[in-house]
């Protein structure tokens, strides 16, 4: 042994199978790949920019831990993306248990996470009160 430390590499049928298997993931396709949503806002993808990459949607801080422990497997997305945390993911060089808790951050991130597309302007919530009728 050179000490180096061997995992299996993770292949996307792997990061698929991890990402559903929390609770209220749904699989649907966004600009052509396949994405992971929760509550419908998506906290991972895979096949971008081709089938050994992946992307986790995860803090700032936590990308900071992740590039810094796993350079090889893990890298902020470029521009405005990257420095909200959306982490590219180089799916051979992802130790399973790394990519296992970077997907659990991010689906715990948007499950967690208010979604201002639900809500209901007051306006629109004005206009669907119902008025006493005047008799």
């Amino acid at each position: 042994m050179d000490g180096q430390i061997r995992y299996d590499p993770m292949i996307p049928d792997g990061f698929r199978r991890i990402a559903l298997s929390l609770a209220g993931v749904e699989e649907r396709e966004h600009m052509g790949h396949p994405d992971f949503r929760v509550g419908g806002k998506i906290f991972a993808t895979l096949g971008y920019p081709n089938e050994r990459f992946a992307t986790v949607m995860v803090s700032p801080q936590d990308q900071s831990i992740l590039v810094r422990r796993y350079p090889k497997a893990f890298a902020p997305a470029a521009g405005a993306w990257g420095r909200s945390g959306s982490t590219s993911v180089q799916l051979r060089h992802a130790p399973a248990r790394a990519l296992r808790i970077a997907i659990e951050a991010a689906w715990e991130q948007r499950a967690t996470a208010p979604n201002p597309a639900r809500r209901r302007s007051r306006k629109a919530r004005a206009a669907t009160k119902r008025r006493p009728r005047a008799d």
